[in-house]
C-alpha cells in the first residue's frame, strides 16, 4: 500500500483507496521475519501467534499523511486546488473495512512482550469435512450467499460480519426474492 500511494503521488495522483472507513493493521518485514523466529521457537503445535500492532491505521489518514509529507496537499472540498486528490473505488468483493487478527477474544501473553498466542477451536476432521461438503453443496447449488454464510458461521462463531457485508447480504436476499 505504501509503494503504491508513493507511486500515485510520484505520477501526480490520484491515490485510490477502495472506502473511506477501511483500516489496516501494518507491521515491517524485521517485525515479521521476527515474529516467525520467535514464535518457531515458542511453538507446541497447533498455536497461532499475532504480533501486537497497536491500534489499526485508517488508510484514508495514511494516504493524507503521505501527500503531506511529500511537500505535497489534499485535493477535497476542503481544498479544491490542492495537488493530489484520494478517489474511493469502491470494495472489492471480500473486500472488508476491517481487519480481524483473532477469531476470538482469547489471546495469551507469551514470553515475548508483543507476541500474543491464540487458543483457537480445533475442528474435528469429520465436522469440518461435512461442513466443507455442505459449504460446496451450496456453492455448487443454489449459490445463495446467505446460505454460505449460514454455513460459515456455525464454524466460526465468533465471526461478526461488518456493517457493509450485512447489508451486501441483505441487497442480494432482497434481489433473489424479487
Amino acid at each position: 500500500m505504501v509503494p503504491l500511494f508513493q507511486a500515485q503521488i510520484a505520477a501526480g495522483g490520484p491515490i485510490t483507496i477502495t472506502h473511506r472507513d477501511i483500516t489496516r493493521y501494518f507491521m515491517t518485514i524485521p517485525e515479521a521475519a521476527q515474529l516467525v523466529i520467535q514464535a518457531t521457537a515458542m511453538a507446541k503445535g497447533g498455536e497461532v501467534f499475532v504480533l501486537d500492532m497497536g491500534q489499526p491505521v485508517r488508510i484514508i489518514d495514511l494516504a493524507c499523511s503521505m501527500i503531506l509529507l511529500s511537500g505535497l496537499s489534499t485535493r477535497d472540498s476542503d481544498d479544491p486546488d490542492g495537488d493530489i486528490e484520494i478517489v474511493e473505488t469502491g470494495l472489492r468483493p471480500g473486500e472488508k473495512l476491517y481487519e480481524e487478527l483473532l477469531i476470538g477474544d482469547n489471546p495469551e501473553p507469551t514470553n515475548h512482550p508483543r507476541i500474543l498466542r491464540a487458543r483457537e477451536k480445533l475442528w474435528p476432521w469429520t465436522e469440518m469435512k461435512q461442513a466443507m461438503d455442505e459449504l460446496d453443496a451450496v456453492i455448487r447449488g443454489s449459490g445463495d450467499p446467505l446460505a454460505m454464510m449460514q454455513v460459515i458461521a456455525r464454524l466460526v462463531p465468533e465471526y461478526v460480519p461488518d456493517r457493509l457485508w450485512i447489508e451486501r447480504l441483505g441487497t442480494l436476499a432482497a434481489a433473489d426474492q424479487a
